[in-house]
């Protein structure tokens, strides 16, 4: 930066409250609850600071530690309900009621517990990285165990701690430390570009005045500059000597997340000194462009303000989780109802055993049995009997359910992160999911909550077109004019040129206007005002230029795009901005008399700095003439009221320009100047010194006040226009959304002209469209409000809501017939009273009968509002996206909640369970990974609901076949390994990479979304069918394995089935039967897929060879079983052919039925694509398939 920093004292010219402190109200609660920290400054060992046990500076950043990660695991396993069940199954299984060996139920629920740890470890480890190293191998990873892993996350934990930084030590000198050492009252000294490692009040800097330079890139994201300014009391503190003596106390708020507030108080040589946010320097962020900085550590650790935000997302579930648990509550009821009939079965038959003094099953001995099997007491032997039945038909409840499908969706959310078509190189980002539980909602939304600008607009600011002296300049026509003109016919812009792609273009400058480029405004009638308007540009800003010292290049640091854009304007068009000083900042301009550049400089006197209540800046300087000029600009809704008489003579046209600027789609300010009498300049000065002086609570409304008597009797130059160009896409992705029946809601803080120019742009609204516009901005509202008491003025306008509301679905039932499609336009007071509870059903009933909705002047809070309503009263699935802080309450009031990692930082990022960098990756996001998860998910839990079913029923039909004695028809290790090993890897395969079309034919075919909206592949009918087809297959597998083997010969010996045999009929046609289900079910196979499914059925066969040849003692009723039995009867293979054949001819008899005369929507397009469907008649297709989706 030019011009030297330790002359320069930016605190003169900033003058509210961003660099003034003033007592609040707020400063009386220090010492109270939440107000009672005490920070010795400089004093770290004082007796009475260690008392208080403060944290240390080392901080961890995993949800597990080495120490925490087994207990804390097993506590979060063991929340489930189902996992419950089987650990109190295990520790039951080791008593005589078990039907089967403890070992064997056991190993399955550790080898699930286990694996579902090692997921957690994996997921926190890639949760909190900061840099994103998966790649294509890495989806092996889930073999690593997880204390492994949160060892990795520690290793950049340790980094971070181990970072050096220079603390002032007892020597009176600095000296470097490791940041995990820092205490609470330490002094230390960050220099230049580096990261600030705790939170620090800062003391002063390498400017005389104790200003410094801030980015808080890590924090929020925003790469603009920050200013912090010292105390006045300790910016004098400048180099270490200085603090051999400094001793102060800070009581200030305890430790909380609010990045943006900061209360408390220094007490300093016997005074008060009032703290703000001002001079607080928090964690992570990096000093620049300053030397150094001196500051006292206030808080430390996890104590810090970015990791107090360091929290996940909100908790959030999906409607397929909700569905499931309920299923499980139904394999729940149907276990203890099976359980309950067979216990009430066997009690009569324990019963009918002793009769009389006979013995009807005298085998049994029921004379001499145990209270298990006890004919004298029946009952009780029932109610064991009953508890052994739970036991026993537990296989109705998948034990590997919750791990599978957690296995399948971090396998899932890393296809997400590699989608190669959703990174965006210009910023080096890629898609990130930042949960894997909510992948299957993505195949469900029905509206979509979208912010515009920053995420259907750049946030980039262009210089565009101006308006100087009633004449409209800038050639280049925007693409919301582009839709404009094309929506009103108009296609004739032969006078203007298109945006510009030169790929040497100047960014923050898109102007195109040879009346005025290259120095020819000089030419111009209105030169004069032209040079004043660019004047005010150069000057009228907070800008620090920076200038390259090997090329001379000059670069702007600003606050905000606008501003930046605004100064390469003037610079482009000859007034260029270089330098600054504490009290002069000086232009290299072309002087319109002789042509040539020159060196002009303003001595900066004054500057009222913008806010949001304010909405305009103003500088105050004195030129080398010795003039005294207030230079404006702001929002036209505050600028022209402050215009003098004579300084309206453009109002008419300018208006009209900017009317016409807003319909384009562009941001404006006005551009005004005043020339000062010096008297009245010395008067208002001292009268403003006076405000700024003052330490009472109401200083700031002084200020303003002050100020506003200056801001008076304008001249008006002109209006500037900006555009916040569209993100690439955005149109046909909106397009393609809206196709997908998707409804798109945009919440904008925009004017209503703003709003819906951009809303035709990007083709949210559509020339075809009708629009209903509820709005209070009518003139009889006007007057009413100017006349009428507030109790009058609120009943008007909420009649008025209600009458407009009322009226527009008069236009919608009305319109129903011919099937128009409208637009809903409201702002933002009308939508305070429409989300009234009187209002807001009526309200939300017009607003899904609308094809697209625009919310202009929305509030933050509005915007949560609005998200709560749709999300609950239309009990459909809704997302959020945006790329602020203000849509952060959006994004977690969502179902999903999807940040945009744009220019306005990463608070929407880091709040959002989904992050893109574009707006247009939505469009692939939602209906392809989107449309996938969802099938694959419910396919997934429909089929594990199918195959346990299938499996555990055979258990209850045996059961009778046995009367009811409690045995189980399987050997105990097929029972255990059935969902471990013989059908996980089937169904895992299914879940991460089937497909029922392809990528390009899910874009092709949008339509297809609507199975997921509408529910249709996990809806109850298609459940219960599922679960009606595993039992049938059941009672297939059952009485046909039965009735085929019952009354043969088996063996060569002759020797007919026996248990043992009877079991590995039975477990086969059930592994057998349900692995080729599966191949059935699958759409989309890959080598992966082959080798699970048929790799599952041959692991059988290669289990009961090894487990037959162990000893009898381990492998019991399976010794030898499948060599010497099973294997050489030619009736075991026979056998199980047919009952396979005949258990799958039921679905396979469904399928050609539906597909045939009741295809769904895939299924047509599955039939079109290999009949050769041409791209021409895909829209004709998609239409007619409309109907079909309600199927």
């Amino acid at each position: 930066m030019v011009g030297g920093k330790m002359k320069i004292r930016f605190s003169k010219i900033y003058n509210f409250s961003c660099m003034k402190c003033s007592i609040k109200e707020e400063h009386s609660q220090i010492g109270k609850s939440g107000f009672s920290r005490i920070v010795y400054c400089n004093d770290p060992d004082n007796p009475e600071q260690l008392q208080l046990k403060y944290r240390g500076n080392y901080v961890s950043t995993t949800k597990y530690t080495a120490i925490n990660y087994i207990p804390k695991s097993l506590f979060e396993q063991f929340r489930r309900v189902a996992n419950i069940y089987f650990l109190v199954v295990a520790c039951v299984s080791f008593s005589p009621l078990a039907p089967y060996t403890a070992s064997s139920i056991l190993a399955p629920l550790l080898v699930v517990i286990g694996a579902t740890m090692a997921k957690e470890g994996i997921e926190d480890w890639r949760r909190k990285r900061q840099v994103v190293l998966f790649r294509s191998d890495h989806h092996f990873a889930l073999v690593y165990v997880g204390v492994l892993l949160v060892y990795c996350k520690q290793v950049q934990d340790i980094e971070a701690n181990n970072r050096k930084v220079n603390v002032y030590t007892e020597n009176h000198t600095f000296q470097e430390t490791r940041w995990r050492n820092l205490r609470v009252g330490d002094l230390i000294k960050v220099y230049k570009d580096e990261y600030f490692p705790v939170d620090l009040l800062l003391l002063s800097s390498s400017y005389e005045d104790g200003i410094c330079y801030v980015e808080t890139s890590n924090l929020d994201g925003e790469t603009n500059l920050k200013v912090k300014h010292a105390l006045d009391v300790t910016s004098s503190l400048h180099d270490d000597s200085s603090f051999r003596n400094f001793k102060a106390v800070v009581k200030c708020e305890d430790p909380n997340e609010d990045l943006y507030t900061f209360i408390g108080t220094l007490y300093y040589e016997n005074q008060q000194h009032p703290l703000s946010v001002q001079q607080i320097l928090l964690r992570d962020s990096k000093l620049r462009n300053t030397d150094y900085v001196y500051g006292v550590v206030i808080f430390t650790g996890h104590d810090t303000k970015v990791m107090q935000n360091s929290t996940d997302p909100p908790s959030k579930r999906s409607a397929i989780e909700k569905r499931m648990d309920k299923i499980i509550y139904v394999l729940f009821g149907t276990l203890i109802t099976i359980a309950f009939i067979g216990s009430i079965f066997f009690g009569i038959e324990t019963t009918n055993d002793i009769r009389g003094g006979k013995l009807r099953r005298w085998y049994l001995r029921p004379d001499k049995t145990s209270v298990f099997y006890d004919p004298k007491r029946a009952t009780l032997a029932s109610f064991f009997h009953f508890l052994t039945a739970l036991m026993l038909y537990g296989y109705l409840i998948p034990i590997s359910l919750y791990v599978s499908i957690e296995i399948v969706k971090v396998l899932q959310s890393i296809f997400i992160n590699q989608d190669r078509e959703m990174y965006y190189e210009e910023t080096n980002k890629p898609a990130h999911a930042r949960t894997s539980n909510l992948n299957e909602e993505l195949g469900q939304v029905d509206t979509i909550l979208s912010d515009k600008t920053g995420t259907l607009t750049c946030n980039s600011m262009e210089f565009v077109k101006c308006s100087i002296a009633g004449v409209a300049y800038g050639r280049v026509v925007t693409e919301v004019e582009r839709a404009l003109a094309k929506r009103k016919g108009d296609g004739d812009t032969s006078n203007d040129v298109e945006e510009s792609s030169d790929p040497k273009s100047i960014k923050g400058f898109n102007f195109k206007d040879e009346r005025i480029m290259n120095g020819q405004w000089v030419h111009e009638p209105h030169r004069d005002m032209i040079q004043k308007f660019f004047r005010v540009l150069a000057v009228c800003h907070t800008v620090i230029p920076d200038v390259d010292k090997k090329t001379g290049e000059i670069s702007y640091e600003a606050e905000s795009p606008d501003e930046a854009a605004f100064v390469i304007a003037a610079r482009e068009l000859g007034f260029q901005f270089f330098e600054r000083t504490q009290s002069r900042i000086t232009l290299h301009e072309l002087d319109h008399r002789s042509g040539k550049m020159v060196d002009r400089s303003y001595q900066l006197l004054h500057v009222l700095e913008f806010s949001s209540s304010r909405k305009r800046m103003s500088v105050i300087v004195k030129n080398v003439e010795n003039q005294f000029l207030l230079l404006c600009k702001g929002a036209d809704s505050v600028m022209f009221e402050r215009l003098s008489k004579d300084g309206r003579v453009f109002e008419g046209i300018t208006k009209e320009h900017l009317k016409q600027y807003a319909e384009a789609g562009l941001r404006t300010l006005v551009v005004a100047y005043r020339e000062l009498d010096e008297k009245e300049f010395q008067s208002w000065e001292q009268e403003f010194l006076n405000a700024q002086a003052s330490v009472t609570a109401d200083r700031d409304a002084l200020v303003d006040a002050t100020a506003d008597k200056i801001e008076r009797d304008l001249m008006l130059l002109g209006v500037t226009a900006v555009e916040d160009k569209l993100q690439k896409g955005v149109p046909e992705c909106i397009d393609k959304l809206a196709k997908a029946g998707i409804k798109i809601w945009v919440l904008t803080g925009d004017k209503m002209e703003t709003a819906i120019n951009i809303g035709y742009a990007c083709s949210l609204l559509r020339p075809d469209m009708r629009q209903i516009i509820i709005t209070l901005d009518s003139q009889d509202i006007l007057v009413l409000e100017n006349q009428a008491n507030k109790e009058t003025i609120a009943k008007a306008l909420h009649d008025s809501i209600t009458k407009q509301i009322r009226e527009g679905m008069s236009q919608v039932n009305s319109s129903k017939e011919i099937t128009a499609s409208f637009g809903l336009i409201i702002d933002g007071k009308s939508l305070s009273f429409a989300l009234d509870k009187k209002l807001e059903k009526s309200f939300l009933e017009l607003a899904i009968n609308c094809a697209s909705v625009i919310c202009c002047r929305s509030t933050p809070k509005q915007k949560a509002l609005v998200t709560r309503l749709v999300k609950v009263g239309t009990h459909q699935r809704t997302l959020a996206i945006g790329d602020g802080a203000n849509d952060v309450s959006m994004l977690q009031e969502a179902d999903v909640g999807v940040g945009i990692s744009g220019v306005e930082g990463m608070q929407a990022v880091m709040s959002s369970d989904y992050a893109i960098a574009q707006f247009r990756f939505l469009e692939r996001l939602l209906l392809i990974h989107g449309h996938w998860c969802y099938r694959r998910i419910s396919m997934m839990l429909c089929y594990f609901f199918y195959k346990n079913l299938a499996f555990g029923l055979t258990l209850f039909w045996f059961e009778g076949f046995a009367s009811f004695s409690g045995r189980p028809a399987y050997n105990d290790w097929y029972m255990s390994l059935y969902n471990v090993f013989f059908t996980s890897l089937p169904v895992i395969a299914l879940g991460v990479f089937d497909q029922d079309v392809s990528a390009r034919l899910c874009l092709q075919f949008p339509k297809l979304y609507e199975e997921g909206t509408k529910n249709i592949l996990f809806s109850w009918p298609r459940i219960l069918g599922w679960m009606l087809n595993g039992v049938i297959c059941s009672m297939i597998i059952f009485f046909g394995t039965t009735n085929s083997l019952m009354h043969h010969v088996f063996r060569k010996d002759g020797q007919p089935v026996d248990y043992g045999v009877l079991g590995v009929m039975m477990y086969t046609c059930v592994v057998w039967t349900v692995n080729c289900q599966m191949a059935l079910s699958i759409n989309y196979f890959t080598w992966i897929q082959h080798l699970f499914i048929w790799g599952s059925i041959a692991f059988w066969y290669v289990f009961l060879v090894v487990y037959g040849s162990l000893s009898p003692i381990f492998s019991t009723t399976a010794y030898k079983i499948l060599v010497e039995a099973c294997a050489p009867s030619p009736l075991y293979w026979l056998v199980t052919v047919l009952v396979v054949v005949a258990t799958l001819l039921p679905y396979v008899t469904y399928r050609a039925f539906q597909t045939e005369f009741h295809p769904m929507y895939h299924d047509q397009i599955q039939r079109k694509r290999l009949e050769g469907l041409n791209s021409d008649s895909a829209e004709e297709f998609s239409d007619r398939g409309k109907q079909k989706i309600e199927l």
